[in-house]
């Protein structure tokens, strides 16, 4: 069993657990965050996903689940694969009735259903999904082998999970230039516009403590998933990790 050194919390209030405080925050942000991902992004968060679809697109999948969905980002570009459905699951209401409301604005409520659901209790069946994607949310599970071991257990088998989360550049200057960026400008930026002290504070610190590359692959291992692997995007600012299911 791997445990976190630290848990990393965006309050760090007494007597909460990670899953609150998480949910507390993004419903904080809830309606600033569609504006604030892409601009602090500078619009890079869309190629990164379009390239984490693109790992699902030989098994032709008809059902999908997106976990830690948010507004629904991640879910509008997994229409590219043409699914009969896609569902969305987060633990923020907040962020839930943004992501509804842009779907039913956008025309796509007939396929991408957005609910409320916990990434370690998934409410549905065992081998239910063609696939499973999560992007930039693993790093806030409470307790990150449950919920890998959840993904596994309602995806069919030769059925994929295909994670994006960010990860620490290696290389100079993007190793410094992210540094900086992440450390000083995101929060900063962030805070401005979210009215929210904590929330993108939390951000560089979660992902500094978050077990990626090779470590996060072993883990993805250890809890059953077959033929790991891991790819670098922009410099290694993020990684698209991909499992398959025996």
């Amino acid at each position: 069993m791997v445990e976190d050194k630290k848990v990393i919390k965006p309050y760090n209030e007494e007597g909460a657990t990670k899953k609150e405080e998480v949910a507390e925050m993004f419903n904080n942000i809830s309606r600033r965050y569609d504006f604030l991902n892409h601009f602090l992004s500078l619009g890079i968060d869309k190629i990164w996903r379009k390239k984490a679809v693109k790992q699902l697109k030989q098994l032709n999948p008809e059902y999908i689940l997106d976990i830690a969905t948010g507004t629904g980002d991640f879910a509008v570009a997994l229409l590219k694969l043409n699914p009969k459905a896609i569902t969305g699951i987060d633990i923020s209401s907040g962020m839930l009735e943004v992501g509804n409301n842009k779907m039913v604005r956008r025309g796509f409520d007939d396929r991408i259903k957005l609910i409320l659901g916990d990434s370690e209790n998934l409410q549905f069946d065992d081998n239910h999904f063609d696939g499973v994607t999560v992007a930039f949310g693993v790093r806030n599970f409470e307790n990150l082998e449950m919920g890998l071991e959840e993904m596994l257990r309602v995806i069919k088998t030769g059925g994929k999970a295909v994670i994006l989360e960010f990860s620490k550049p290696k290389k100079f200057p993007i190793k410094q230039l992210f540094g900086f960026y992440s450390k000083r400008l995101i929060p900063f930026i962030g805070k401005l516009v979210s009215k929210d002290k904590r929330a993108y504070a939390y951000l560089p610190e979660s992902v500094e403590a978050f077990p990626e590359g090779q470590s996060f692959m072993d883990i993805m291992s250890s809890v059953g998933y077959s033929n790991v692997s891991g790819i670098p995007v922009s410099g290694g600012i993020a990684t698209i990790y991909v499992g398959t299911k025996k």
